[in-house]
Order: C-alpha cells, then structure tokens, then sequence
C-alpha cells in the first residue's frame, strides 16, 4: 500500500471474498493498516466499520484523519471509497504500546474445542458457493460438532460456532491477522433453522487485547438475539495457553 500522508491507495485482492462480496474483516484490516501508518506506530486496540456500500475486489482509495492525538491512545478515521463511492468508514483508536498498563485478570475458561487436527478443515468448494474463496486464504478447522451445518447440511440448533484460526504458510500474526480472525468463520446463525445464505454485515467492532499473538487462535461465536431482520454475533479469541486475544461484535442482516 502507498500513498501521501491522508490519502492511500490499496487493492482488495482476489479471493477474499463471500457469494462474490469482499469480507468484511479483510477490507477493514485493509484500512487499519492504513491508519496504523498514520498512527505513527501505535497498535490498534479498538477498531469500528460501518459497511455503506457491498465491496468487490479491486483498487480503493483509503482517507484517513486523525481526529486526536494523545499521550497515549490516538483516536482515527479511515474513509475507504472507489469511484468517488464510499464503500466503509472506519474508526480505530490506537495506543503507545509504551504506555503503562496493569495486569489484572478476570476472564472465563476458553471454550472446549479439539485440537486442530481433530477439527473439520473449512476448503473452499468448486461448484457450490461454500465454503467460499476466502476460506482458501486462512486455515480455519471448525469444531466437529458445529461444523454440521455448512459442511454436511445438519443443523445442530444452536447458533454457536467454535474453532481454530490461523495465517498459511507460518505467516506470524499481528493485530491486523486478529482483525481478520474475528470475521473469518462462516456466521454462527448457519447452525440455526435459519436459510444459509449471505449474512450483510452492518458494522464490525473489534476490540484487540494482544495484537501479537503466535500459534494458534482458537474462536468462538454465539448469536443471541434474532429481531426485526437482524441479528448480533459476538465473538472471543484466545491463543492455545488460554490468554484472551481479541472480543469482537457484529450488527448483520438476516440471511435470506
């Protein structure tokens, strides 16, 4: 990616994409990156996208103001556009990893998943369209279990789905690959009585705890509340010892 001091040009590649649309969690690390050049090195701890307009592949213009700088946390604004077209506004604060903080935990257990080599592995399929392309650019392994319902069409009735997330190839994780973790896995709704099919997403938070974390990263998302046309998803990620990673939430349509 380059570009001048607020304004970046970017590509959304080929490949990242579900029923032909860019996934969400993809172009929002896409425009991260660019904020975290602006940020001056900061690391992004909190991170929101409103979706306006469906995103393809193809190149982007990224404009990106910082709207607060601080002693320790920077406060950002990334406007992603093609053709005057606003496609995504998101909005991240970032902070001095030199800044003190306390330890003080107080989390639950991660959830109980196989290890990843007893997990389902999610491949992207030639004739129908899931699992779609994206999932050939991670390795994802889906819980058994919870992998009934997109893989072998058989719906378990709860709208939770657990599994394990990492890059290909070794690649090691930063904050934007944690991003990309909380909206890789196929939408939690699929294992209710609800239609699989492409799940709009209206905004993403994610709020990253460890933006450098190794190995694997084992995830979990539930859906809750199903109202009016739209739904949540919140999800949680961990790394194999157990430490929290990341906590995202998702505001989406109801697949039709």
């Amino acid at each position: 990616m380059t570009g001048g001091p607020t304004n970046w040009k970017g590509e959304l590649e080929e490949g990242w994409d579900i029923f032909g649309i860019t996934n969400g969690g993809y172009s929002t690390s896409v425009a991260t990156r660019a904020m975290t050049e602006e940020s001056g090195g900061r690391d992004p701890i909190s991170v929101t996208s409103h979706f306006l307009n469906a995103a393809t592949p193809g190149p982007v213009e990224i404009s990106v103001e910082i709207l607060k700088v601080g002693r320790g946390l920077s406060t950002l604004r990334a406007t992603t556009s093609r053709d005057e077209k606003i496609l995504m506004v998101t909005t991240a604060v970032f902070s001095d990893p030199a800044r003190p903080h306390h330890e003080f935990e107080m989390f639950p257990v991660p959830p109980r998943i196989p290890l990843p080599d007893d997990c389902i592995p999610v491949e992207p399929a030639e004739d129908v369209p899931l699992p779609p392309p994206f999932s050939g650019k991670v390795d994802l392994r889906v819980h058994p279990y919870d992998a009934a319902a997109f893989l072998r069409q058989k719906k378990t009735g709860a709208p939770r789905l657990r599994g394990w997330f990492r890059l290909r190839d070794d690649e090691p994780h930063d904050a934007l690959s944690v991003i990309l973790a909380c909206d890789a896995f196929p939408p939690a709704i699929y294992n209710s009585e609800l239609p699989v099919g492409w799940t709009p997403t209206v905004d993403l938070s994610v709020q990253v705890r460890d933006p450098r974390p190794t190995g694997w990263l084992q995830c979990q998302f539930t859906t809750r509340f199903v109202t009016d046309g739209m739904l949540e998803e919140d999800g949680e990620i961990w790394d194999e010892s157990g430490r929290p990673i990341a906590l995202s939430r998702q505001l989406a349509l109801v697949p039709n």
